[in-house]
Order: structure tokens, then C-alpha cells, then sequence
């Protein structure tokens, strides 16, 4: 496969981009399957060592259906390290194992001045492109955190900034999701519901995950309904309340969180896109961490949620 160059990218960018989020969002449009699907996916942020082709071969031998590749600099698949050989190797290793691409991971601040901004424009066009490159027929979509801060300080910043993304993101045809995330600048469904709103893009989108929101007294049932009319992605993890303080743990480690309930009310509400398994820092940078260990770990746990919430597995 040969990697589209910048100019061509930009004109003949791939009309089925984020075929996944799309779904999402034109879930009241479309007609409802009779046995809906969604994929079961692993992140390779909890793979931060391991080269992208071998995480995947690993990951599609536990029987994940779908991958999310980490584009973060220390990460082996950031868009700088990844050459037109690696693309080809990469996007080869996506066949050969069946794993579909849903998403690629960032970490881009919506927060800053337009100057600041310039750099973070340039890296999601990067990140979109290389996105075409390894799945031209359907794209996966880029989700990110949105950074630091106060929310009141900057809520209007913020809209500014994710006005000027969805430029981006409709010039390459590529969704991205906003995740709102515990401490973070965002980390309330209605500040999530809130930037998406005012942007009014349909590739601006939000990514859920309900280990953010624990603890807090928000209640898996309400942050659906909230988020889920504007989400395109959704990632799972636990969390568990030491000492007062809170903590990221694997999916389905803590039994606090209902995930055949979770699956059942995210159908129910019309998602049909993936559900990934996200492995926080704050495991895999613990002493003696073992990333097959854990995403093995994810995948027993998560697995029999499907079945027991009679979803299918696309």
C-alpha cells in the first residue's frame, strides 16, 4: 500500500472515514440490526514498550476483535516513527490478523493560544493521515483528552480551539472524540456535551468512559443518557477508592462498575461501535507489570459481559 502524500490526503481523504463513530452518530436515523453488534478492543497504551506488530499479533490471539494504536511520542506507532515501510507493515499485520482499527490515542490540549494551538493543529493532521494510510477504506477515528486547567477559565478557549479542529477533522474526514477525564479541564458529561454542542460539527464527537466519572456520584445510567447522543467511542477501566483517593484499575477488577448493564444501556441507546480496554498508567507503570498478563486479564473479564448482555460481537 502506498501512503497518500500530504496534497492528496487533504483532496481525496476517504468519505467512509470513522465508519464506527458515524454509526453512533446517525444511530436515530438508521434502522436498528436485529441482533446489534459492537467490537471488543484493547488499547495498546497498556503496550508501551512493544513494538505496534507484535502487540497486535498478541492482541488478536486472545480474541479481540479491534485494536486502538497509541500515537504519544514514547509510543513505537507515533506518526514520526511510523516511515511509509512501517505504515505498510503495520496496515499488512491489521490484515493478516483481523483486527479492525478503531482508534488512535492522543494527547492533545485543547487549552492554549492560537500560536500554542499551531503545533496541535499539525499533529492531528499527522495523526489523521497516518490513520488513512493504514485503513484508506475505513479510517479509524482520534480520541484525546482535553488537558488541564479550570473549567470556568477556559470553557471559552477551549470552543475556540475545538472550532478550529473541526477544521481539521472535516478536511481529512476524521472524527475526533473528546474524552472528558477525572481532574482534567474537562471531566464533567456536560462540559463534554457542552464544547460538542456549541461546535456543532459531525466530527467533533465525545469519547465515554465511565471510570472518570465513579466516585463522584454520577451514575453510569445518567452519564449515558447525557453523552451518549454525541459519542462515537467508548473505553473501559475501573477504579478503586484507597485511602480516599481514587485509582485506575483493569477493567473488571473492582466489580464496582456493572459492565453487562453498561453494554445493555449503551445498545439500548443506539451505540454500535467499540468497546476498548484501556490499561491507565497507573497500572502499567507499577513495578513488575506484565502487558500480555493484563490485556489477557481485560479480555477474560470483559468477554462474558457480551454474552451475558446478549450482544453480538462484529
Amino acid at each position: 500500500m502506498q501512503p497518500l502524500n500530504r496534497r492528496q490526503f487533504l483532496t481525496t481523504a476517504s468519505a467512509g472515514a470513522g465508519t464506527a463513530g458515524l454509526l453512533g452518530l446517525n444511530r436515530l436515523q438508521a434502522e436498528k440490526p436485529a441482533k446489534p453488534e459492537l467490537t471488543l478492543g484493547f488499547s495498546l497504551y497498556g503496550m508501551p514498550h512493544m513494538k505496534t506488530e507484535e502487540a497486535l499479533h498478541i492482541v488478536a490471539d486472545i480474541g479481540y476483535d479491534s485494536v486502538e494504536l497509541t500515537l504519544m511520542d514514547d509510543w513505537d506507532a507515533t506518526p514520526a516513527k511510523l516511515n511509509a515501510e512501517r505504515r505498510a507493515a503495520v496496515s499488512k499485520t491489521l490484515d493478516e490478523t483481523g483486527l479492525k482499527l478503531t482508534s488512535l490515542m492522543e494527547h492533545c490540549n485543547l487549552t492554549g493560544s492560537k500560536a500554542s494551538q499551531q503545533k496541535v493543529i499539525e499533529r492531528l493532521k499527522q495523526t489523521a493521515e497516518l490513520g488513512h494510510d493504514l485503513r484508506p477504506a475505513q479510517p479509524p477515528l482520534i480520541e484525546t483528552v482535553a488537558g488541564s486547567g479550570k473549567w470556568d477559565a477556559l470553557k471559552n478557549e477551549m470552543r475556540d480551539n475545538l472550532g478550529e479542529w473541526a477544521k481539521v477533522a472535516a478536511s481529512t474526514k476524521t472524527i475526533i472524540a473528546v474524552k472528558p477525564h477525572r481532574g482534567g479541564v474537562v471531566d464533567h458529561p456536560d462540559q463534554g456535551v457542552w464544547l460538542v454542542e456549541q461546535i456543532n460539527s459531525p466530527w467533533i464527537r465525545l469519547d465515554y468512559d465511565y471510570s472518570h466519572f465513579t466516585h463522584r456520584n454520577i451514575s453510569l445510567k445518567e452519564s449515558l443518557q447525557t453523552m451518549l447522543p454525541y459519542t462515537s467511542f467508548i473505553q473501559v477501566k475501573d477504579t478503586v477508592m484507597k485511602n480516599g483517593k481514587v485509582s485506575f484499575a483493569l477493567p473488571g477488577e473492582s466489580g464496582e462498575i456493572d459492565y453487562v448493564r453498561l453494554l445493555k444501556l449503551a445498545v439500548a441507546g443506539g451505540y454500535r461501535g467499540d468497546i476498548c480496554c484501556e490499561v491507565s498508567s497507573m497500572v502499567f507503570r507499577q513495578k513488575g507489570y506484565d502487558p500480555v498478563a493484563a490485556a489477557k486479564t481485560c479480555y477474560q473479564n470483559l468477554a462474558p459481559a457480551f454474552k451475558q448482555a446478549g450482544i453480538a460481537r462484529g
